[in-house]
């Protein structure tokens, strides 16, 4: 019998120390960047008060990792509704993604 775990522990997402900025970059860069540029900030300083108060960086890598994915995603969800397609019973991203931190 071996005393190593059957599983391999999973290590939490941490982006790269550039990415926020970098992410940021892109959004300004987006033809949304009208809305999505003041929704980052404002769920970006949600988060850097909640990283004071819990003395942690989790929701601070949340936001990168959730407006990562937005900004990856938006090609496929545009191309989906530029095809006209029935969108109703579909699940908000937000819900997928677990909302706003």
């Amino acid at each position: 019998m071996s005393a190593q775990p059957d599983h391999t522990p999973t290590t939490p997402y941490a982006p790269a120390p550039g990415a926020p900025a970098e992410l940021l970059a892109q959004l300004r860069a987006d033809r949304r960047a009208e809305q999505w540029v003041p929704a980052f900030e404002r769920d970006w300083a949600k988060a850097l008060e909640d990283a004071r108060h819990a003395f942690s960086l989790t929701p601070l890598h949340e936001v990168v990792r959730i407006w990562q994915l937005r900004v990856a995603t938006a090609p496929d969800v545009d191309a989906f509704m530029d095809s006209g397609q029935d969108d109703t019973g579909f699940v908000d991203l937000d819900d997928v993604f677990g909302g706003r931190p």
